[in-house]
């Protein structure tokens, strides 16, 4: 917890980690409050024409309990991984805090994943549950058979052949449950994560992260928990930024925490919803605060009671940071991590501490620096990588069976972005660029390798590449260069063809926007893609 200071420095210097022997992220987040006050509430579910919803942590204690209950019944046990596929609701939260009472590892994924990028990861996590609604069933339902791991699907919306209805599962498991007796690093969540070399990992973490994680949410939300203070993100609750920035945090704090079910954003539903709800705290990322400057007269139109605004996973940009002041009447705080080691990095409004351009300073309890390929820090204005110190209770475990990844993240002991930062004279941090060929499109870090893999699946296609192209309102956008097999002939309804392709077996974040046809594919001797040539031709088209 921060303690609110009268300068940045003194906060900083003055912070001490109080990491406890024993931790678990399922009672924090329920029964712990559940025993002190269990009418508060924990959750507001927004429906757009519905009565609004309330969850107190009362019943979310009790549903957790009552879910744990029987998938320890049903066979699942600690350490097991339970794949969750759902929207921003209830049962998501319910279902957190009953896979960490068990001491199981919750694997979030989301519902806009294909068959076959939701067949890797769970094939890869050795599933052996799936919590999921209707939309997930369907999914799951065509790639089971390659899934052997895979014993108990269970279905928000109800049973069906196949899947165990989840709230017949809690009624039938009334009465308090034992929790695991877990410490901070037993492992408690997969969140995969994708990179250029080989396919997605499975970033594993303990549950130690999620008391690493809450510094940076009280610096961006400015010593958050305030009166009336409520959380709202249009970020997915599957991805880190969505569950360990708002979701998990918020419920820890005792912030209510708003869920609202969007298939993808809209920017007048998304302000709306602030309005109705009251909604004083929000995460929105980039993407989303560029779509939402295309809404005129937002102070005349909407009544908001905004307090406190963050926004990460994509470089924010000097406009975007200047709009938000002139046309919301706020800073925005931006912040940086990643799902390896979240949230490390931030601007405070409260403190002083922003810059236009700049990803922010160091969040108490952590050490960052711009250093070498030999782990020394380089010289303010000068380009390096922007690197984190271990230990750290916000650090990864480690990637999923996976210890050459995971030794290859580190110099010593500085755990190592592959992003290129410059930290300034006054200690900010500026965002420069990738030293990989990550694509960050939509708050999203998409990793090429899955999508080219998908692409050459095509029956027409010899070779591809997938690189970023620079976009004014995504950051970037995956563009494809393409080699077809012999005989086929480029044309427009094949490009979309091929887009389709992707779009429906990966996700919706993930298909190349823009196809080119190319006569041959740049490689190494070894074979590999020269994807910079294609990442500097994006650039100048």
């Amino acid at each position: 917890m921060l303690e609110r200071r009268e300068s940045y420095r003194k906060l900083y210097d003055g912070f001490r980690w109080n990491i406890p022997q024993a931790f678990n992220i399922g009672t924090a987040i329920s029964n712990d409050w559940a025993a002190r006050v269990p009418e508060r509430i924990a959750l507001f579910e927004h429906r757009a024409e519905d009565p609004l919803a309330t969850l107190t942590y009362g019943a979310l204690a009790q549903k957790s309990d009552a879910l744990a209950a029987g998938l320890a019944k049903a066979g699942i046990e600690r350490r097991d991984r339970i794949a969750l596929l759902l929207p921003q609701c209830f049962e998501t939260a319910i279902a957190h805090a009953a896979i960490y009472k068990l001491g199981a590892i919750a694997v979030p994924l989301a519902l806009l994943f294909g068959s076959e990028a939701l067949e890797y990861r769970l094939f890869t996590s050795g599933a052996v549950a799936v919590i999921t609604n209707d939309a997930g069933f369907a999914k799951v339902f065509r790639i089971r058979d390659r899934l052997p791991a895979l014993q108990l699907t269970v279905n928000i919306d109800g049973e069906n052949s196949g899947a165990r209805d989840f709230h017949k599962i809690v009624a039938d498991n009334s009465g308090p449950f034992t929790p695991a007796d877990t410490g901070p690093d037993d492992p408690a969540m997969m969140i995969f994560t994708s990179g250029t070399t080989g396919p997605p990992k499975g970033a594993l973490h303990g549950h130690r992260v999620l008391l690493g994680h809450l510094p940076g949410v009280q610096f961006h939300h400015e010593f958050l928990p305030q009166e009336r203070d409520l959380l709202w993100t249009p970020a997915d609750w599957a991805w880190a930024g969505g569950l360990l920035n708002v979701l998990l945090p918020g419920l820890h704090l005792g912030t209510p925490v708003v869920a609202g079910r969007f298939e993808k954003f809209d920017p007048e539903m998304a302000l709306s919803l602030m309005e109705k709800m009251k909604v004083r705290n929000a995460f929105i990322p980039p993407t989303a605060l560029r779509m939402l400057r295309s809404v005129a007269n937002i102070q005349a139109r909407f009544d908001l009671s905004l307090r406190t605004i963050g926004s990460g996973g994509e470089a924010l940009g000097r406009e975007t940071f200047e709009w938000a002041r002139a046309e919301l009447g706020l800073q925005i705080n931006e912040f940086y991590g990643q799902t390896e080691c979240n949230l490390v990095l931030s601007s405070c409004h409260a403190l002083h501490i922003g810059k236009p351009g700049a990803i922010g300073l160091p969040v108490p309890g952590h050490r960052v620096a711009i250093i070498d390929g030999e782990a020394r820090p380089v010289r303010d204005g000068e380009a390096g990588d922007i690197a984190v110190l271990r230990p750290d209770p916000v650090m990864f475990l480690g990637y999923w069976e996976d210890e050459s990844a995971t030794r290859g993240k580190f110099i010593g002991d500085w755990m190592t972005t592959g992003d290129q930062g410059v930290r300034d004279e006054e200690g900010y941090v500026h965002f420069v660029g990738r030293d990989d060929d990550v694509i960050t499109s939509a708050g999203y870090r998409i990793g090429p390798t899955e999508i080219e893999d998908c692409l050459t699946g095509h029956p027409k296609v010899a070779l591809a590449a997938a690189v970023g192209k620079p976009d004014p309102i995504r950051t970037e956008i995956v563009k494809a260069y393409i080699v077809l097999r012999e005989g086929t002939e480029p044309s427009e309804a094949l490009a979309e063809e091929i887009r389709l392709w992707v779009r429906n077996r990966l996700s919706a974040h993930e298909y190349p926007r823009e196809i080119a046809f190319v006569e041959s594919m740049p490689l190494t001797t070894t074979g590999k893609v020269i994807r910079r040539i294609f990442r500097e031709r994006a650039g100048r088209e």
